[in-house]
């Protein structure tokens, strides 16, 4: 009897995995961005940050953690986030306000 070409691997849903500069990552561990928010469409619940390293990223207002208040959010602050896969391509999640160490 033969075996599956796909054996032993595992099936991951797109928003379980992660991407960080073109590297993908599973699960906990994977380093945090930082960027800024670029801009901010209330009305739709959506906005872009621009990370530091110039890519820009989608974000929903349901991936916003924290302190940070979706509503009043008008650009320029200062966030730290996870970039995850979707079907549209990498975005940002898990966005929250940047803390001091």
């Amino acid at each position: 009897m033969r075996g599956s070409p796909n054996a032993g691997v595992r099936r991951v849903a797109p928003f379980e995995r992660t991407v960080q500069h073109g590297i993908e990552f599973e699960g906990k561990g994977h380093p945090m961005t930082t960027g800024r928010v670029k801009k901010v469409v209330a009305d739709r619940g959506f906005g872009f940050i621009t990370a530091e390293d110039g890519k820009d990223f989608f974000f929903h207002r349901s991936e916003v953690r924290g302190t940070i208040d979706f509503d009043r959010l008008f650009g320029g602050e200062t966030v730290e986030f996870d970039i995850e896969n979707s079907p549209k391509g990498p975005r940002a999640s898990n966005v929250r306000e940047v803390t001091a160490v």
